[in-house]
Formats: structure tokens, sequence, C-alpha cells
């Protein structure tokens, strides 16, 4: 027996020891994949390495993979995890703060960033200033917003980033990365890769998509792709045209003559602007260089010009700036060459400014992420004062969201104008919206949000009004809970609540048949979310000595299918447990397996394999005192015989 025992506690042994070594060589895959900006790739390793052991360093480079590819939810509930585990950096409190922002709960991001500061020595006042302001402003923003409508263009945007539009002889031209059907990431304008090899001609590893071009579309007829003769195999970025439409500005990213190659470095390609004009025969001539590139010293993009091609704006990281990448602009001299570039200093900031636009009244328009904002990039309007000096403005909320709001421009024959967002609720990542202005909004909601179990509100929810085939609004809830919206005739809604430590809530609701001037009331209910307590899926049965799902199991399997669809961030353990009657090494045996497939169903309605572990307990946690050799009746014996699921990372 005792060499039994021995050989038990050996075999154990070795088990822990090769598991620990599957762990750490996930984990040195997964950082290799994180290095080579395969950020699909890494997260998928980094969570099976975190499943194995919890370390710092797993949930920081997972929050940091779900910030890369902006997926937002993701990047919060790890940053939350990573900023309070033992060793953890300030910074990953700062970048919390800011995963919280850009998931529109200001109140909750206003409160990390706070606590930020109480350890921060490099932040400086005026940046702490601006981080609260922008809370502040975009509280005040989304409960007084602007009678403006954003709509998703679905007849142009696909699954992939769609950006940059602009008018060109009464077509769209945008810019899109829809060459494969491959799930999108964030697109940025650079190219990195493996600077051991040059990089894939066909396929972008970011993204795992085709790299950026030019299309259009025309009405009702499909998009096409459009040509400007580039001198690129890589990205091509978002273009501007001339009023007589025979020039055209654009970025395009290429690799340099004489680059050096560097193995297991990593090489990133800066941005340059091209220009083409069109022959007499209607075709593009040769591209021609801007004459501020310098693709081995800094980028320079998002070309504007004037209608009468004569002044130009544009971005750029050159040495001088005040931030990461300024505005620009620079006119033709008499000669036709081009003058000095000069920076909008007024305008630029510490951060990034973007896309910048003129309109036809000589309002200007840009975007930036170092302004007073909503989070990420928002769009902002110049004027001229009395006094001459210019007046920026937010263009607030719905215009501008809690991500990335960009690429403002007008159809100046129609005044409607467009823009590029990354927003929760498109179709793609980057997705392309028009601005409706005029709205009849006749009916009004009001509701509150509630703790589902003590009945008590909850303040600082946020609220998502989703009108059906539309894009969602926000709010967050008042100290007391309140939260309200207008609403149009004639239409169906969803409203979904979110808090930290709540599991999501959901109502709908129609303004069908419903007169003018009514008022509706909604209230919703929320459930907090402990971690590891055991919650019994009542009716859950399966045949005697048998592990497969039955119809009626699967009935509450999809509900707990359910739960996991509306709050994505959320991990479980599926755990079943037996009665004592039979063989405790049986029943463990069993057990497992029942929790296996219960597992294997739930992965097949579409739940990743890495949110969700199967464990079979057998007998080991009975609730009663039915133990061996112990007689107990029918319905004892049944309480044992249990399915359970626990959250175990929110």
């Amino acid at each position: 027996m005792k060499k039994s025992l021995q050989t038990i506690f050996i075999l154990i042994a070795l088990l822990i020891n090769l598991s620990a070594v599957k762990a750490q060589y996930v984990l040195k895959e997964a950082d290799k994949a994180f290095d080579l900006f395969n950020y699909n790739k890494a997260i998928n390793l980094y969570e099976q390495a975190y499943k194995k052991k919890q370390t710092l360093h797993a949930a920081e480079r997972l929050a940091q993979s779900y910030q890369f590819i902006n997926n937002y939810p993701q990047a919060e509930s790890w940053y939350a995890i990573a900023s309070k585990m033992p060793g953890s950096k300030n910074e990953n409190i700062l970048n919390y703060a800011k995963t919280l922002q850009q998931n529109a709960k200001y109140s909750e991001a206003k409160t990390q960033y706070l606590s930020f500061f109480e350890k921060d020595t490099i932040l400086s006042s005026n940046d702490k200033s601006k981080l609260i302001a922008s809370c502040d402003s975009a509280v005040k923003w989304m409960k007084n917003p602007s009678k403006t409508q954003v709509n998703n263009l679905n007849t142009i945007n696909g699954p992939q980033s769609d950006w940059g539009s602009t008018l060109y002889q009464n077509a769209l031209v945008f810019t899109s990365d829809r060459k494969t059907s491959a799930e999108t990431d964030k697109n940025k304008p650079f190219l990195k890769f493996d600077g051991s090899k040059l990089p894939d001609k066909k396929i972008y590893g970011w993204t795992g998509n085709g790299y950026l071009k030019l299309y259009t579309k025309q009405g009702n007829d499909s998009v096409k792709t459009f040509s400007v003769n580039a001198v690129t195999n890589y990205h091509i970025g978002a273009a501007s045209f001339t009023a007589d439409g025979k020039t055209v500005y654009f970025t395009l990213t290429r690799i340099p003559e004489n680059l050096n190659k560097i193995k297991e470095k990593t090489r990133t390609i800066n941005v340059e602007i091209f220009s083409n004009t069109k022959n007499s025969d209607g075709t593009w001539g040769a591209a021609i260089p801007f004459k501020y590139n310098d693709v081995k010293a800094y980028s320079v993009g998002d070309p504007f010009i004037l209608g009468n091609g004569n002044k130009l704006y544009f971005l750029s990281d050159m040495h001088g700036g005040l931030g990461g990448t300024d505005i620009y602009v620079v006119e033709k001299l008499s000669s036709g060459a081009w003058g000095e570039a000069k920076n909008l200093g007024e305008l630029n900031s510490q951060g990034n400014e973007r896309t910048p636009y003129l309109d036809n009244n000589n309002v200007f328009y840009f975007s930036s992420d170092g302004q007073v904002g909503m989070g990420g990039l928002d769009i902002f309007r110049v004027s001229k004062s009395l006094s001459g000096t210019s007046m920026v403005t937010n263009l607030g909320y719905p215009t501008n969201s809690p991500q990335d709001d960009f690429a403002f421009n007008m159809d100046d024959k129609t005044n409607k104008a467009y823009l590029s967002s990354n927003r929760f609720g498109g179709l793609g990542n980057d997705d392309i919206y028009s601005l409706n202005t005029n709205l009849n909004y006749a009916i009004k909601l009001n509701g509150k949000v509630f703790d589902k179990k003590t009945n008590q509100v909850i303040s600082k929810a946020v609220v998502t009004l989703t009108k059906i085939n539309s894009t969602p609004i926000k709010v967050e809830s008042d100290n007391d809970g309140n939260f309200k919206f207008n609403l149009e005739q004639n239409s169906d809604y969803e409203l979904t609540g979110v808090k930290t430590n709540y599991r999501s809530g959901f109502a709908q609701l129609t303004t069908k048949a419903l007169s003018a001037d009514s008022v509706l009331t909604k209230n919703l209910y929320l459930e907090t979310v402990e971690l590891d307590k055991p919650i019994k899926i009542e009716n859950i049965f399966y045949d005697f000595d048998k592990w497969s799902i039955r119809a009626d199991a699967a009935v509450e399997l999809d509900k707990l299918v359910k739960v996991m669809l509306e709050n994505p961030t959320i991990w479980i353990e599926f755990g079943s447990h037996t009665d004592s009657r039979g063989k405790d090494a049986y029943n463990l045996i069993l057990s497992q397996k029942r929790a296996d497939a219960a597992v294997k169903y739930i992965v097949s309605k579409g739940i990743d394999v890495n949110r969700i572990s199967a464990k079979g307990y057998g007998e080991s946690k009975l609730l009663n005192n039915c133990k061996n050799g112990i007689q107990c009746d029918e319905q004892a014996q049944q309480a044992n015989r249990r399915t359970e699921f626990k959250i175990v990372k929110q």
C-alpha cells in the first residue's frame, strides 16, 4: 500500500512538472507571436498559459494584445486583473483607466485616473487635468446629445476595415483591407514585419487581412477597386482629389531601396504621400513623390488638397513637432513647386492629430486624441473668434464616441457629412458613417438601473439604447440610477446596462402604436458577479450511466451560452457532480465525461474554448451526509446529482 501511494505521488509530481514545462513552452510561443505583431495568435496562447498558471506577464500581454486590436472590453478586463496582481506596474492602472474610458465607463475611469495620479511622478498637471476634464465632459455630452443621428453605410461597409471616404465624380472613394474574409483588427498606416524577410505581398501580418487599398462605389453599383497607378504592393491610404478630379493625393507604404534586413528584429516602414495627375486619355499618370517624404526618418500622411490644388494639409511625425503626429500645411509657389511646410501649432497637441479637412465655408475639421475628448480620436471644428484667435470645439456626442472618430468630410453639393469610426455596433472594425441632423424625436424614455438581488439603485452604469439596425447611443445612470433617452416613433429598440462587477442587463421596447409625446418607462436589473460561487443549472439530466447531452439538457445549456455571449469577458468552470452510489473512481470518471460533453456542446455554439473548462467532481463535494455506507432516500441522493458552473474570471 505504501509503495502504491508513493507511485501515485511520483506520477502526480511528474504530471505537475510536465504541465509547468508545457505552460512555459506556450508562454514562449506567445511571446514570439506578440513580438511579431501577430496578436490574435498571441491572445490564444497567452490565454492557454494563464489558465495553467496565472502570471502577471500573461495578464499584461493579454491586456496589451486586446488593446492593440481594439477589443476594449477584453482589454479592460485584463488590465483590471493585471493592475491588482502583486508586482504590477503603475502603468497598468493608467491603461485600465484608458480602457474604461474607451468603454464609456467615464466615472469609473476617473476613479482609476485619480488612483494613478497618487503614484505618478511623470504626467504634468496639465495632462492630468485634461484626462479628468475628458471624463467629466463626456458624461455631460452623453446626457445632452446633439440632435444628430449617426448612420452606418451598410451598403459599403464589410466585416473588415472601411474608412476615409471622399466624393469623386458622384462616387464614393474609400479605403479598405477587404481583400480577404478573415477577421479584421484595427489597421495602422505603417508596415510592420519581421526584419529578416520581406512581408507577404498579399496578407498583412498584423491583421491577417489584405493590405489597405482604394475602392469606389457609385449608386447601386457594386464596390470596385480604384486604381491610382501606385508604386507599391502594400498599403494605399485615403485619397483626396482636386475639384476638377484631375489630381489625386494619397498615402502609401513601400519597401525602400537598400533596406537592411536584421534577423529577429521587427521593422517599421513609414508612410509617404504620392500624387497622380490624369493623362489626356483619362488614365492616371506616374505616381509623384511628395516633397517632404523621408521614409527612413518619419511619416507623412492623411493628405487633404484644396479644390484649386494650391494648398495641401497633411500630418507628420517629423522632428520639431508638438506631439505624436502634427498637422502641417504647405502652399504652392508661383513656380509650381511646394513651399515651406508650416506646423499648425495652435491646433496641434502633445497627442496625435489626424485627417485634416476644410469645407467650402472655410471651417476646418480634424481629429485628435490629445485634446479634451471622449476617448481615442475625436473630431474637432475650428472657427475664428472676434479677436481672430482660433476656437477649437469638440463636435460632441453622438458624432464622437468613446472610440476612434476621424476622417470627417462633406459632400460639397448636399452638405451631407461623413466620418469614419470603430465605435461599437459597426459591421467591421472601422466603418464609414453618414450624419443626419434632421431628427424627429417625439417619445421620451425614462428608466432606472437596479441591483437585481438587493433592489438598490445602481449609479454610473452605462446604459445603451440600440434602435434595431441602427447605431447605438449611450448614457451613464445618475446618482439615483436614472437614465433617459429620446425615441423615434414606429421603432423597435434594445436596452442594455453594464457596470463593472455586474452581469449585463437587457430589455426590449417598442414605440409602435404609441402617439407622439408619449412617455415610456423601462427599468434594468443587473446581477452581481461573484467569483468562484457555484451556481446550479436546473434540469440537467443524463441517461443512466451516460454522458451525452439530451435535448432537455441542451435547452438549459443554451441559457448559459446566452449568458456568455452577453458577457464576453467572463470565464467559467463547468462542474458535474454525482451521488455516492457506485465506486468513487468510476463516479469521478463519469462526472468528468459529463462535464466534458457539456463544455463541448457550449463550444459548438460559438464560445471560445479558452473561456470554459470542465471539472468532474464525482462524489467529492456532497451537499448532505449521504456518503458511502449511509442509506438515503432518492430525494437526498438527487440533491447531490447536480450540474453547476462558477465564474472564475470576469
